[in-house]
């Protein structure tokens, strides 16, 4: 597929583990696809060979049309990797690290300093070209990245976890210009352990665990997999909120699981046809002694998604203290 990308029946292994086991995955040119799951999945490792930075034990890929065993160079050639760390040279200004790039890629030095310019006028840091990338926030440097990413400009884009150690609104920044960037037709792979960032900005996603590819669609189609919809219970006390949590799963029979949030002092679980009413679960909670602040009904989510699919949460997303209780 010229421009985008694509694996069929990818294989990597190291040793005994099996890292990807023989997946198939598609992104189409011009749109952005995110790769969903949790540390360990298989995201990173296929990122590593779609950039030509491993070699696949079977199947076969192909990057903007190119296959990444025999065309490596072209394949280079083709596309930037952002990753999750910051790849930027803070000893220098971030005019000097933009420029310095657009000369490695055989740009005059003229030419190098003036897309640096452009670029730093589109990321918002003209204010700070001439400072040294030490003194750069962290959402400054994330952003610095993508546009060292683009100094040449790529068919295919890569963010492998761009926004891991961000603060929430570096992240807002971050996706604002990922957004821009689709818009101007780049076709982007981006992987995430972050459920709202898929849903945010990801034309369709993918959903991998264990090295495999377990559920594909668009963030609508695949909370539509879920089907019904979920109870949240919000406790007066955060300390309540397993023992609640497990209260109420005692009392609908011990069949659905519960999402506890450690830190918001409420859970949620997902509710088929007729199960329970919000006023039920309130009162079966409150039987226990336990102060109930709030029980409401929501849509299913990407994490219920997960959950469903997975029979674990994706923890290691904003909410590191989530857990999953039946």
């Amino acid at each position: 597929m010229k421009g985008g990308v694509v694996a069929e029946q990818l294989t990597k292994r190291f040793g005994a583990f099996t890292a990807l086991d023989a997946i198939d995955f598609t992104v189409p040119p011009g749109r952005v696809v995110g790769l969903l799951g949790p540390n360990g999945a298989g995201k990173t490792t296929a990122i590593r060979i779609f950039t030509t930075l491993l070699e696949p034990d079977g199947g076969r890929v192909t990057v903007a049309g190119y296959d990444v065993r025999t065309q490596a160079h072209q394949v280079r050639a083709s596309i930037a990797l952002t990753g999750q760390y910051t790849a930027v040279d803070e000893d220098l200004t971030g005019t000097e690290n933009l420029a310095m790039i657009g000369v490695l890629n055989r740009l005059s030095l003229r030419g190098a300093r003036t897309r640096a310019s452009e670029l730093l006028e589109r990321f918002g840091l003209s204010a700070a070209a001439g400072r040294l990338v030490r003194t750069y926030s962290g959402g400054m440097r994330r952003r610095l990245d993508l546009a060292a990413s683009m100094v040449v400009s790529p068919v295919v884009l890569f963010l492998d976890e761009p926004t891991t150690g961000l603060d929430p609104p570096a992240r807002l920044e971050l996706w604002d210009v990922v957004r821009d960037l689709r818009r101007e037709g780049t076709t982007i792979l981006l992987t995430t352990q972050y459920l709202e960032e898929a849903d945010q900005l990801a034309d369709r996603i993918s959903v991998i665990d264990a090295g495999r590819i377990i559920a594909e669609g668009t963030a609508d189609e695949l909370k539509a997999l879920v089907g019904g919809d979920v109870l949240v219970v919000e406790v007066a006390d955060r300390g309540d909120v397993h023992r609640a949590a497990k209260a109420l799963v005692e009392h609908m029979g011990g069949e659905p699981e519960a999402l506890v949030d450690d830190e918001l002092g409420q859970f949620s679980i997902r509710l088929t046809a007729g199960s329970i009413s919000p006023f039920a679960a309130g009162r079966a909670v409150e039987e226990t002694g336990i102060k109930v602040t709030d029980v409401s009904l929501r849509r299913p989510s990407l994490d219920d998604v997960f959950l469903t699919l997975t029979g674990h949460a994706a923890v290691d997303q904003t909410r590191p203290d989530s857990e999953v209780l039946s």
